[in-house]
């Protein structure tokens, strides 16, 4: 896909409703990084989908709003390394220092490298 869009992040590479939100931590395998937490689900072979969560605890607005911001970033400039069929939860952890670019980019592909193919966690009865 090339023309304007062919990098922007749209609705459908997103998870957008509470329950896949909740699905992918209920459900996908957890996998645990130094500034993230990464719940990693298979999603039926639709492109990767990333979902992101930065709560209060991690800092004023405009810190959660940057890593938000870093984090679809790194996402929609990995999208071509990442494989089809996994939905992504990123949970920011409460660091004091907050991550670069580069540390995000290899905690993400680091997680997705360890992938979710082998079904749910073991200790979870599917819905």
């Amino acid at each position: 896909m090339n023309g304007p869009g062919a990098e922007g992040f749209p609705k459908r590479l997103r998870l957008r409703k509470r329950r896949e939100y909740l699905l992918a931590q209920r459900v996908g395998r957890r996998f645990t990084s130094t500034h993230f937490i990464f719940y990693l689900r298979p999603n039926g072979g639709r492109p990767a989908r990333l979902g992101v969560t930065v709560s209060r605890k991690v800092g004023k607005a405009h810190d959660r709003n940057r890593i938000k911001r870093l984090l679809r970033e790194v996402f929609r400039r990995a999208k071509a390394h990442l494989p089809n069929g996994l939905d992504i939860v990123a949970v920011a952890r409460n660091d004091l220092a907050p991550p670069s670019f580069d540390e995000t980019r290899s905690e993400l592909l680091l997680a997705v490298a360890r992938r979710p193919d082998r079904g749910p966690r073991p200790d979870v009865r599917q819905p």
